[in-house]
């Protein structure tokens, strides 16, 4: 097998970047989404076009937006990401306005000189996990607490 060229390089990885089933997210460092493939499409109810351009505000519920960017914020300053590559389990809102539940993982991106570009993300919805998950938790609940009926 000959060599990719870069130009090939960078067709693969759009390509394989578009087949993945899960969402990738690139946003700059001032969380600015540059990158969005169709699986984010997908779970965000976002095109490609609406989503690039815009805040990750998009897709972050108002209630967890502060949090979001006092971590964002140190994470671009410092460098470092706390989360590493075990799966982070967040509330997200879609283009509806309904909220569902993701799970992510979150690398930093960076140049050649080792300057951070931004973190690239890939989502996966993981909403109706968790909807069984908690319904069996309340089962659980109202077992332990000795009821025989629901």
């Amino acid at each position: 097998m000959k060599p990719y060229r870069d130009d090939d390089r960078n067709t693969l990885c759009r390509r394989i970047v578009e087949a993945v089933g899960d969402a990738v997210i690139f946003a700059d460092r001032d969380g600015i989404i540059r990158l969005w493939n169709r699986a984010a499409e997908g779970i965000f109810g976002y095109t490609e076009e609406e989503a690039i351009g815009q805040s990750l505000d998009l897709i972050i519920p108002e209630r967890q937006r502060e949090p979001h960017w006092k971590g964002y914020g140190k994470a671009m300053l410092d460098g470092v990401t706390k989360y590493g590559s075990e799966p982070l389990a967040v509330p997200a809102v879609t283009k509806d306005g309904e909220r569902i539940s993701i799970e992510f993982t979150i690398n930093l991106l960076r140049d050649g000189d080792g300057k951070v570009l931004g973190p690239v993300a890939v989502v996966r919805d993981v909403t109706a996990r968790w909807v069984r998950e908690k319904e069996l938790r309340q089962r659980l609940a109202f077992l332990e607490a000795g009821q025989t009926t629901l």
